[in-house]
Parts: C-alpha cells; sequence; structure tokens
C-alpha cells in the first residue's frame, strides 16, 4: 500500500483524506445592492484549505512511535510541514488550531509498545 509523508514521517496510506471535497477554490458573497440588484463578489483562497487524514478500526493503523512523532511536529508553535499524500499530490501544512490530533489505541494494553497501532486522526490546513 502507499504511504503518505508528513515531514518525512511515513504515514499509512489507509489513512483517508476525509475532507477532500469539503474546500471550494473561491469564496464567494452574495448581496443586494439598494436597486435589488444582486451583486456576487468572488476571491481565490489562497491557503487554509483543510486536509484531515483519518484511520478506521479496519484500516490506516499508525503505530505509536510514528503517532509520538508526529505529535511532537503539532506542538511546534509556528510549525510548517511538507506533506506529500500517496496520491503523489504536494502541500505545504500545519497543524489545525483545534484537535490537531485524535487517537485511540486498537486495544486496551497497560504499557502500549511504540509499535502498538491506534486509529488516529490528523488535522491540518494548507499555509
Amino acid at each position: 500500500m502507499a504511504t503518505h509523508f508528513l515531514n518525512g514521517i511515513a504515514l499509512p496510506g489507509g489513512m483517508l483524506w476525509v475532507d477532500e471535497f469539503t474546500w471550494a477554490a473561491a469564496q464567494r458573497s452574495v448581496e443586494r445592492s439598494i436597486t435589488g440588484a444582486q451583486i456576487i463578489d468572488v476571491a481565490p483562497k489562497v491557503a487554509g484549505r483543510p486536509i484531515t487524514l483519518q484511520g478506521a478500526q479496519d484500516q490506516g493503523w499508525i503505530r505509536r512511535a510514528t503517532l509520538l512523532a508526529v505529535r511532537a511536529l503539532a506542538d511546534a508553535p509556528d510549525g510548517r510541514y511538507p506533506l506529500e499524500l500517496a496520491s503523489g499530490e504536494a502541500f505545504t501544512v500545519m497543524f489545525a488550531p483545534d484537535d490537531a490530533i485524535e487517537a485511540q489505541p486498537i486495544s486496551r494494553p497497560e504499557l502500549p509498545q511504540d509499535t502498538h497501532p491506534y486509529v488516529a486522526t490528523l488535522r491540518l490546513i494548507t499555509v
């Protein structure tokens, strides 16, 4: 299976980009003039596209050691990182300001090893 790379850290290709199609490249606003005519303003968005990579119970598991390395990136105050998706698409991203990482272990070991798998969601935005 193909692999995603975040700042050189290999992420499972089974982590799907779940909000790939919720983004519009242009911002539109609609108003009415005092004559009643419709005024539509359109401007391109230059950054801020969400890239949420999400694993599931049956695919895209991430190892604890990898999750800790990603957590270190997320903790950097103004970290901007290259992201290369398994599809070949490349972006410069930072972690989303709220709930950047969410992860649950596949099972509940008392002392999880570095190889223990997790189902994780990584919330990134383009910069």
